[in-house]
């Protein structure tokens, strides 16, 4: 049979709507090779069908979830129970013909129907949350004031606004405005404890007067507010110390300083500028002045932030504006200072790993609101641990406190104490509400216990400027 024929076979064997491309082509050696290519329109009909059927499948899953989770957001327990009883009621009545029934069922059917225009009206408001200030002081109460206008083209019924503070939530109510018009609601946010607050973002919401149905519309408006800890005033952290406004000359003797230590003759490479030309004249030898090197005292307050070293958590409140008062003190002094505490480590690796946090110290509210991010922490490494890494990134502290709780032990504050050189005056802070204030030497440092953060300034007057006399006479 030739190739003609054979095609001609093929194409006749297919049935009534088969369509056929026939393609060739010519080899070198004159032979012809063809292809066959066959669609079936039946077929691809069947397929259009099952793609469109999986389409709104797809669209009407999705609308069902959609209106799922708005049924979820809209309808109140209430309302479920309400929707429930109409069901139930208008069944009931209509295959026993039970009038009560039926009578309950369109009664509830009409209370859902009558609560939903009170849904509408929520995304016709503008809010706008004013704070006068960002940061306040633990234990004071903050007053703002809310602004509510309506910027929709037709007057909505009375609402209200739900404004989150924290872990709480302040309401406010809105009474019925026209278009364009606006409401002020004075806020009063009661006495926070210290920590970084966040106030908003404002909701309104709109819900029958039974409580059955509920619409929130969520704006993006967010403040955060540092509640600062409480601090007292304190000496100044330099009382009892030298006055470096010079700086401390230390035993390294270098070049160029301000404190002169001798002379000696000249070397290739010395600069010209230190030159001592009177010993020159007198030694006919060129001769150039040395210097010891002067470094300015640097203090360090090191808070431990361990959960074990409290007794509760008011004595870590406590040990916490004990650190800032020190701190903000020293800052406003003007002193190099560091404030250290520890950092939180995770419980796989504790004992293989080593980490501090160091507070920015550039201003008082700066530092401030480092405290205010501060909590207790779980899994830390233990304050001596602290107190070591804190010597090695600075080892040129002259004086450190050392700020802890009542459970601290005694042995793991002269632990502490050693990871200081002997340069170092160390004063231990123990915060205990349960103690008297007093003071006492403990091994190489002064330890004063806090009751009250007003004990602070009285400790430091009356017990700790001989001690920091010794150790800065030891530094010099």
């Amino acid at each position: 049979m030739s190739p003609r024929q054979t095609t001609r076979a093929a194409y006749t064997a297919f049935p009534e709507g088969t369509t056929t491309t026939l393609g060739g082509l010519t080899a070198p050696d004159g032979t012809t090779t063809r292809r066959t290519q066959v669609t079936d329109r039946r077929r691809s009909s069947l397929v259009r069908a099952i793609v469109t059927a999986l389409t709104a499948a797809r669209a009407a899953q999705t609308g069902t979830k959609t209106a799922a989770a708005w049924l979820a957001r809209t309808v109140t327990p209430a309302g479920w129970l309400v929707v429930a009883l109409a069901t139930v009621g208008l069944t009931l009545g209509w295959v026993f013909g039970w009038v009560e029934a039926l009578v309950a069922g369109f009664a509830s059917l009409a209370l859902l129907v009558m609560s939903v225009p009170f849904l509408f009206g929520a995304r016709g408001y503008d809010v706008a949350v004013h704070l006068p200030h960002e940061r306040v002081v633990a234990g004071d109460p903050l007053d703002g004031q809310i602004v509510i206008r309506n910027t929709g083209g037709r007057t909505t019924l009375p609402g209200r606004v739900d404004l989150p503070v924290g872990q709480g939530l302040v309401e406010l109510g809105v009474p019925l405005l026209r278009p364009g018009h606006e409401t002020e609601q004075p806020v009063s946010i009661p006495a926070m404890r210290r920590g970084v607050i966040t106030v908003g973002p404002p909701t309104a919401v709109r819900t029958d007067p039974v409580g059955l149905l509920r619409h929130e519309h969520e704006w993006d408006e967010r403040h955060e507010i540092y509640v600062h800890p409480r601090t007292a005033m304190v000496p100044g952290t330099s009382a009892g110390m030298i006055r470096d406004l010079e700086g401390n000359p230390s035993r390294r003797i270098v070049d160029a300083d301000m404190s002169f230590h001798a002379i000696r003759e000249y070397v290739p490479g010395d600069a010209r500028r230190q030159i001592h030309w009177k010993s020159t004249a007198k030694t006919g030898r060129l001769m150039v002045r040395q210097f010891e090197e002067t470094r300015r005292s640097r203090l360090a307050v090191i808070l431990s932030l361990a959960e074990t070293e409290y007794a509760t958590d008011d004595e870590f409140e406590l040990a916490v504006s004990a650190a800032a008062s020190l701190g903000v003190q020293a800052v406003r002094d003007g002193r190099d200072i560091d404030v250290v505490t520890g950092s939180a480590i995770p419980k796989m690796v504790r004992g293989r790993m080593r980490s501090i946090e160091v507070l920015q110290a550039g201003t008082p509210r700066g530092l401030l609101d480092g405290f205010s991010r501060l909590n207790a922490l779980e899994s830390t490494m233990p304050l001596p641990e602290v107190c070591r890494l804190a010597v090695e990134a600075s080892d040129t502290l002259s004086l450190a406190f050392v700020v802890c709780g009542s459970q601290t032990t005694p042995r793991q504050l002269r632990q502490a104490a050693l990871a200081f050189s002997s340069a170092t005056a160390v004063v231990g802070v123990v915060c205990d509400e349960k103690a008297h204030p007093r003071t006492r030497p403990l091994g190489g440092l002064t330890v004063m216990t806090v009751g009250l953060l007003d004990d602070l300034a009285g400790l430091m007057i009356r017990g700790t400027q001989t001690s920091l006399m010794t150790g800065a006479g030891a530094t010099g």
